[in-house]
């Protein structure tokens, strides 16, 4: 079974592992295991205490597809390549601003606020949710969309400014929670002209386009995605693709390494679209072809037809310990052999 949530970041393609838990996106890693715990109890098949068979294999299903892989994920220690792409995402959707419609009335609420006490509005409304957020089975999968879409507010109130700043300009010191009052992030370093573009390498977003500097910009994109699949951080890469596309929309390496992707974090739909995009531009397309295998396979199974294969490997997991992409993943060493 395959859990499907349209709404708040998932919307975005991006799968939103701190609503899935129940923590604020500032979370620590001890609140975050804190969490987990108390989940794992209510899900966990020794200590489910669903009515019936069908309703513990649901629980289960919950604890292993969809709380196991963002725990994974937020409980690492250098986990801080995802909230990086939590800040990119922070000032898209501050960018776009009201064009996002809001389903849930505490969403709503939050969104007229304005920002005014947001960290306290915004944590007390979460702390809230989570407390019932694994108490009716049936209900979960709308639990995690409304704590998204609070994540969703929050990120684009706060222009996904997650560190607290130590100072402001003019050496003005922020407190507990402080966030810029402007747009821009709080500058670091020595100053220099804003309006001058980021040159091919330094870190962050690049500025506006130059002329004729498409391409260049759209291989710095795909550089950084790079960095996060050999990491495993896939929703970081979907980010980082999706930028390198609006440069260059006919990178058939950018679309296979969307697509396969997407295949990470099984979302098999969109993976499909971009495997083929590749394939269309490049017919010899090495890692796409493989995507593609891996889906007719996928197709096969669903269908019923063809010989038992092995169970695909569970979205976003760490191949081992150490956090670097293995050889024997999903792609082999397409993902995992080069350095960065």
């Amino acid at each position: 079974m395959s859990f499907q949530i349209e709404r708040g970041l998932f919307k975005f393609d991006f799968n939103d592992y701190h609503a899935v838990i129940g923590v604020p996106v500032d979370a620590d890693v001890k609140e975050v295991r804190k969490r987990y715990l108390k989940i794992a109890r209510k899900l966990h098949p020794d200590s489910c205490k669903a009515a019936s068979d069908s309703e513990k294999k649901l629980a289960n299903q919950l604890l292993s597809k969809l709380v196991n892989p963002a725990y994974e994920q937020l409980s690492q220690g250098n986990n801080r390549d995802y909230l990086v792409s939590l800040g990119h995402m922070g000032r898209r959707l501050a960018a776009e601003g009201a064009k996002i419609p809001l389903a849930s009335e505490s969403a709503k609420q939050l969104f007229r606020s304005g920002g005014a006490n947001l960290d306290n509005a915004y944590k007390t409304v979460v702390h809230k949710l989570a407390t019932t957020q694994y108490d009716s089975l049936d209900q979960v999968l709308d639990k995690i969309a409304e704590i998204s879409e609070l994540n969703m507010v929050y990120l684009m109130l706060s222009k996904g400014e997650l560190q607290k700043p130590t100072a402001r300009p003019g050496g003005a010191t922020g407190g507990p929670g402080a966030r810029p009052t402007d747009a821009q992030p709080v500058p670091q370093g020595p100053k220099k002209d804003p309006n001058a573009p980021t040159p091919p390498g330094m870190p962050g977003r690049p500025t506006s386009p130059l002329p004729d500097s498409g391409l260049t910009r759209s291989a710095e994109y795909i550089r950084r995605a790079e960095g996060y699949i050999a990491k495993n951080n896939f929703a970081g890469a979907v980010l980082e693709l999706r930028e390198a596309l609006k440069l260059d929309p006919n990178n058939s390496r950018c679309h296979s390494l969307l697509g396969a992707s997407y295949l990470k974090q099984n979302q098999a739909t969109m993976a499909k679209v971009h495997i083929n995009k590749a394939l269309q531009l490049n017919p010899n397309d090495e890692l796409a072809l493989k995507g593609k295998k891996h889906l007719e396979a996928l197709a096969q199974k669903a269908n019923g037809g063809g010989q038992k294969s092995a169970p695909a490997p569970a979205p976003d997991r760490q191949s081992d310990k150490s956090g670097k992409s293995g050889g024997g993943g999903l792609f082999g060493g397409l993902f995992g052999g080069k350095k960065k």
